[in-house]
């Protein structure tokens, strides 16, 4: 992988500290909208924040770097070590406290827990989309950086026009319609480009950027829809704040998977080498059909987030 393209992945990890701060400090500094009703600012639980971080830091990490320093190498093994021990810290301090920056039992509810898979997926995809877009287009086909932006349009219309439609077709009928559209759209534009080629058709390339945009259109709004409508509306926040958190942890995921798979490639061969990461775009795109049929059960389409959709 080029230094340049490693320079902007590493980036990603500040991204996801970040995040997973947000989690505590926006229930820590606020006391969520109207409809959460909360009756006082939560406590900031540093120990889940400290931990949820390592986790979240060191998983990326690996991914980053596993393809330099070799998936078996003692540095990887270490970070597997670290990443586990962290995940069971961060368990066991979460079941403990009164007020845990993660209350891991709201991951019962099959609504939210759904929710939060396709908030990490749609983000997967998407940004495995840019980045081996990306490189392809400038790498193998020689296109200028100005070309392959231009070439991202389709992708970029696709989801600024259908992102509003979508939110008021959560706000008419729930969230199950847009999320087996964006569903279906993404798993198809990943699938037009499971053959790619250094000599695939620009028609058929712009046409997969623009079904995955359209796809990642419709997806946002049923997928905040049914994480906040999954949990009493006292809890609305937090459910906004984990599925933000889990936007910007599958970003970096999909960008950490999609330099791993084109690491050490050569241009000619990256087109064949970046294959895999289509059919996880794919793949991402299926489920939320899982979302989309979890969203069914009574609740789902009903509450504080539909309204606000309309």
């Amino acid at each position: 992988m080029p230094d340049s393209t490693r320079d902007s992945v590493l980036t990603e990890i500040p991204v996801v500290v970040a995040s997973a701060s947000s989690v505590s400090l926006r229930s820590w500094r606020s006391r969520g909208p109207p409809e959460s009703r909360v009756p006082r600012a939560r406590r900031l639980d540093l120990p889940g924040q400290v931990l949820l971080t390592m986790v979240l830091a060191v998983v990326v990490g690996v991914l980053i770097e596993g393809p330099r320093i070799g998936w078996t190498s003692p540095a990887a093994l270490a970070g597997y070590a670290w990443a586990a021990v962290a995940t069971a810290g961060f368990v066991w301090v979460e079941s403990r406290r009164r007020e845990p920056l993660m209350d891991l039992r709201l991951f019962r509810r099959p609504i939210f827990s759904g929710a939060v898979v396709g908030a990490v997926a749609v983000f997967v995809g998407l940004n495995m989309t840019l980045l081996l877009n990306t490189l392809y287009l400038q790498n193998t086909r020689g296109w200028t950086p100005l070309a392959a932006g231009m070439a991202t349009l389709p992708l970029a219309v696709g989801a600024t026009v259908c992102a509003p439609w979508s939110g008021r077709m959560v706000g008419r009928a729930g969230p199950r319609l847009p999320l087996l559209l964006a569903g279906g759209f993404i798993t198809v534009g990943g699938l037009c480009l499971v053959r790619l080629t250094p000599h695939t058709s620009v028609f058929l390339l712009l046409a997969a950027y623009a079904l995955i945009g359209v796809g990642f259109g419709f997806a946002n709004a049923p997928i905040t829809n049914t994480a906040v409508n999954g949990l009493p509306p006292a809890r609305a926040g937090v459910a906004g704040a984990i599925t933000s958190t889990a936007r910007q942890l599958g970003a970096a995921l999909g960008i950490a998977l999609a330099g791993g798979l084109v690491t050490a490639t050569s241009p000619t061969e990256l087109a064949h080498a970046s294959r895999p990461g289509w059919i996880l775009v794919a793949t991402c795109g299926v489920l939320l059909f899982f979302v989309a049929h979890v969203s069914r059960t009574k609740g789902a389409s009903t509450g504080p987030a539909s309204q606000q959709a309309r």
